[in-house]
């Protein structure tokens, strides 16, 4: 039997305490994962780990429980919401029927009435898991695909073998609306290296697929098709901001189809488009950007335009062992970078190649290096040198050289991309900071706030900005907020209220409950105690 995860929410101690004893919460396979004092704590607890069941009570300060839940159901549609109450009011029984929930009782709470409903959650739990998991419904769903004129068409498309002129008739002809103007493509990409226990990489791809039908292919917008063993999507967009939605999605997916499935799941985001007919490149960068979960974790999800800002993409599919090369600058060891670079050597100076078809790769190579430079705004000069020979040196070289030659070149570039890479990360988490000192006041100032203003994801946002600090944003904005108040107590004699706008917080109550969760005593002590 599943154990199945419980978040209780009251803001009175002893009916969490209560709760606690009615029942044997183990034996009806449940384990209680935390329990909250309001809503805005229990949203903290639910992000840290999804529930599958909220208990809460409805009356609470700072965030009540019908709050709780349309935050809870925006973020985590899966999770079962259950009303526990001492107000027998029509208005609430009415919200909680619109918003799904389980059950509204009404407090006290009997026993028997509890282990009644849990049982009955536990049971609709098991056969939504078995569901997702029953290895003959997987097989039946394989074999229950897209139709194969669709598929093959979307495949064709983000490999750019349609002609632009060709893909209005295709859409006609296979019955295909995406309105755009704009477009991007998606690769979610499920791990064949970590799989749960008694199931095989196909079944669990296919239980993913079905979980990502569920909750993206319902989007009219959207078309969902696999494409070289991952799941690939093409989206509509009405702005390149979109984009960034569509990222943070992602990431909920991420988390969700590790916690449904138990797959590694990791998505790749390309650049918006404005025509069908480019959203092949989009491809390539979303494919590209999943190749980056060996820098940046499986299991997450990873924007292209943020892993590589600035950069223009310019593939090229006749050289793929040089791609392979600028690939490994990218993303590789230096050790991986030099294997790379030798083997390109090898395949230059193999035996049968002219001296004219030699000359005319190295002349590409030099060529592509200092593309690859430019595009990836890479000082060419401390590099390659400003040499006008280059060229003939190169062209002189034997094999050995020019394979020390490349590797150095190459070590370089990699050298300044982790550079420039870190200085990024570095330059948008100072801005946060900047804008944080500048407008902690600011009583709306959030994640999606600031997200806006520096145009990345909330996801990407998160990620690095606790990597380069060591808190999340949520925290330092608390602490700044917090360290601005102690410094108004000590120097002014401003009403607690007053000080709590000043550093943005509408609600005094609010505000003398997270001082006091910070320093241990409420503000107006604090203060005595300081003079």
């Amino acid at each position: 039997m599943s154990q199945y995860t419980v978040l209780m929410v009251d803001d009175e101690e002893d009916v969490i305490r209560a709760m606690l004893k009615k029942i044997d919460w183990e034996g009806l396979g449940f384990r209680i994962m935390g329990y909250a004092h309001n809503g805005i704590e229990a949203l903290d607890l639910a992000e840290a780990e999804t529930p599958d069941v909220v208990m809460t009570d409805i009356k609470m300060p700072y965030m009540d429980g019908m709050e709780l839940a349309r935050n809870l159901k925006l973020l985590y549609p899966a999770v079962r919401i259950l009303f526990f109450s001492g107000f027998d009011e029509f208005e609430y029984a009415k919200e909680a029927i619109r918003l799904e929930a389980e059950e509204y009782i009404l407090k006290p709470v009997d026993a028997e009435e509890l282990r009644r409903i849990f049982t009955k959650i536990r049971e609709s739990l098991d056969q939504e898991m078995d569901e997702k998991r029953n290895v003959q419904k997987l097989r039946d769903y394989y074999m229950e695909s897209l139709p194969l004129l669709q598929e093959n068409f979307y495949s064709s498309l983000v490999e750019g073998n349609i002609q632009e002129s060709e893909i209005g008739r295709y859409m006609e002809d296979y019955q295909i609306k995406m309105e755009g103007p704009l477009y991007t493509a998606v690769v979610i990409h499920t791990s064949t290296t970590q799989l749960p226990d008694g199931i095989s990489a196909v079944l669990l791809a296919e239980s993913v697929r079905r979980l990502a039908d569920e909750q993206i292919g319902s989007r009219q917008k959207n078309r969902l098709f696999m494409h070289e063993g991952n799941i690939v999507e093409i989206a509509s967009l009405e702005s390149p901001e979109d984009v960034t939605r569509i990222t943070d999605r992602a990431e909920s997916f991420c988390r969700l189809a590790s916690r449904v499935c138990q797959a590694v799941v990791t998505i790749g985001i390309g650049k918006a488009c404005r025509s069908l007919s480019e959203i092949a490149e989009s491809y390539r960068g979303a494919r590209e950007a999943v190749s980056y979960r060996a820098l940046y974790g499986a299991g997450r999800a990873i924007n292209i335009a943020e892993v590589e800002p600035g950069q223009e993409r310019t593939p090229d599919n006749t050289q793929k062992r040089l791609h392979s090369v600028f690939k490994a600058v990218k993303m590789s060891t230096p050790e991986v970078l030099k294997e790379e670079a030798a083997a390109y050597v090898e395949e230059m100076c193999a035996d049968g190649i002219s001296l004219s078809m030699h000359r005319f790769m190295v002349m590409e190579l030099v060529s592509s290096l200092y593309r690859f430079a430019v595009s990836n705004e890479i000082e060419t000069e401390s590099i390659l040198g400003e040499d006008e020979s280059l060229f003939r040196n190169v062209t002189n070289m034997d094999s050995p050289q020019l394979t020390n030659w490349l590797t150095t070149v190459c070590i370089r570039m990699q050298e300044e991309l982790l550079r420039s890479r870190a200085q990024g990360a570095q330059n948008f988490v100072t801005k946060a900071m900047d804008y944080v000192r500048d407008n902690y006041g600011d009583q709306e100032l959030t994640i999606d706030k600031i997200c806006g203003i520096l145009g990345v994801s909330a996801a990407y946002f998160s990620t690095t900005f606790k990597k380069e600090t060591g808190k999340t944003f949520i925290n330092y904005l608390t602490d700044y907020r917090m360290e601005q108040a102690v410094q108004r107590m000590i120097e002014k004699d401003d009403k607690t209220y007053v000080i709590a706008s000043q550093v943005g917080y509408a609600d005094p109550a609010y505000f003398s409950y997270v001082f006091k969760k910070k320093f241990g005593v409420s503000p107006s002590k604090y203060r005595s105690e300081r003079k």
